[in-house]
């Protein structure tokens, strides 16, 4: 059976289940089964490599909560021994009376953030099984068991079909939206930006870890040492999400992308006051698409020293804090930041053009985001020199977006071929900053090289253009005429 086929197998499954409602809830309780399966086959992995070089291994989970143990207890034969296996009732109450509080407890007991033990206390600690029939639950778990994990090969096609899961749902409405930003966005946005071995990348907004799962793929394409695969493991990738479910599936397609232990942070970003923050805690490079329209409370607004309810506006002075000097940044953003005439934009908006080089303004065209319902620009910025001139793109794609026709990379080629020589186009223009208004700092998006339409004509004109017209066909149906 294919890895598609299980998912599809799964997701039926939950349909029929009465706790699970929706593609969110789907994908999540998808997560925790797939999570523990993974587990299942990295320990005796790790412990196949402790045995070549000699040493010991010490197994992360207490053998009565190993999915070999309770999930999938199988014969000689290698079939599940039913006799073992738990099912209905049973199965449901060792799930959530003893199975979840002691994965949760690994978040007391692991010795630091960066461990998979923390990993698995946090996951566990955040998620619930709302998987109510203890007989689907058998049933998820022997379709989750055809899942492997071993070969790059299977970790490719079980990504890919995880990061369709987390498309769907940001097109299942609600707030689906706020966990995909499209991945050909994310991509030449990663281009432009160009991260190094050796750099380390930021998003803290990181929602399902797209920025960060793409920024891995792009560094895992250049030539890479041991050292250099250990750093990309351990000290390069680093994100921050707020809200549970998100924390669990960014998690979850991290680990698929090849990342064992994500440096995966579950807290509020902005609960963090910026005049804390140190050389240390900085980064070379910071990728995101922060929340668009949440209203961050008062206590949360101390933190910063522009207040605004505006979430958006409020992790744009979070990034450029985070930046180490000559730091690059891309983050999406409201198209409002560049013209919206409140004090607090304003004073965003000079912000930024003191403390960075705001090179690049791609404008990305309405229905990029599903559902969001808000027209975005791209900011691409380097800390540490004013801004002197700016290079606009307009991006139209020559057709509607909408969930059944998204954005593609072929969309995205010309604004990444033109934007590094920033010339003047039909779509694309410069603005000096000191042509700008210096009070208000409006930046918005006003294409100066849009070919003109034609001038509307005069309506005696169209008639006298007609009658010519009319006059012509008679003259040739007398001449047609006369030819019979």
């Amino acid at each position: 059976m294919s890895f598609e086929q299980t998912f599809k197998n799964i997701d039926d499954l939950l349909h029929k289940d009465s706790g699970s409602d929706s593609e969110l809830d789907y994908i999540g309780q998808t997560s925790w089964v797939m999570f523990l399966r993974y587990l299942d086959e990295l320990e005796p992995e790790r412990a196949d490599e402790a045995k070549l070089i000699g040493e010991e291994y010490s197994f992360i989970l207490d053998e009565e909560y190993r999915w070999s143990t309770w999930a999938m207890p199988k014969g000689a034969d290698g079939k599940i021994d039913h006799q073992l296996a738990l099912t209905g009732t049973e199965l449901v109450q060792f799930v959530d009376g003893k199975l979840f509080p002691y994965l949760a407890g690994f978040k007391q007991k692991a010795e630091s953030a960066q461990t998979i033990e923390y990993k698995i206390g946090e996951i566990f600690s955040e998620l619930k099984n709302k998987i109510q029939s203890g007989y689907i639950l058998r049933e998820i778990l022997g379709y989750a068991d055809d899942l492997r994990f071993r070969f790059s090969k299977e970790k490719h096609e079980l990504s890919d079909l995880y990061e369709t899961k987390i498309k769907n749902m940001g097109n299942a409405g609600r707030n689906g939206g706020q966990y995909y930003t499209p991945r050909p966005l994310i991509r030449a946005m990663i281009r432009i930006i160009d991260p190094q071995m050796g750099e380390k990348v930021y998003d803290g907004a990181a929602g399902s870890c797209g920025f960060l799962c793409e920024t891995y793929d792009y560094l895992k394409k250049k030539p890479l040492t041991t050292t250099h695969l250990k750093a990309l493991q351990q000290k390069t990738l680093y994100g921050k999400e707020k809200k549970n479910l998100a924390y669990v599936i960014g998690m979850m397609n991290m680990i698929l992308h090849g990342i064992e232990a994500p440096n995966l942070i579950h807290t509020n970003t902005l609960g963090e006051n910026i005049r804390d923050i140190q050389e240390k805690d900085r980064y070379h490079v910071i990728l995101a698409n922060p929340p668009f329209g949440g209203k961050e409370r008062k206590e949360v607004q101390q933190n910063f020293d522009i207040k605004t309810g505006e979430t958006a506006f409020l992790f744009m002075q979070h990034f450029i804090k985070r930046l180490k000097a000559g730091g690059r940044a891309a983050v999406v953003i409201k198209n409002t930041v560049l013209s919206n005439t409140d004090t607090a934009s304003v004073a965003l908006r000079k912000l930024i053009l003191q403390s960075c080089k705001l090179h690049t303004i791609l404008d990305m065209p309405s229905g990029t985001f599903t559902g969001a319902g808000v027209k975005t620009v791209v900011l691409f910025f380097q800390k540490g020199e004013p801004t002197q001139n700016m290079w606009y793109y307009q991006l139209d794609p020559g057709r509607n977006l909408g969930k059944t026709n998204p954005l593609n990379d072929k969309d995205m080629a010309e604004f990444v071929a033109l934007q590094k020589t920033q010339p003047e186009t039909e779509r694309s223009w410069n603005v000096k900053v000191a042509d700008i208004d210096e009070a208000t700092c409006d930046m918005s998006v006003k294409n100066p090289n849009t070919p003109e339409e034609p001038p509307l004509r005069h309506p005696q004109e169209i008639i006298a253009a007609m009658v010519l017209l009319d006059t012509e066909t008679q003259r040739l149906l007398s001449t047609i005429k006369g030819l019979i």
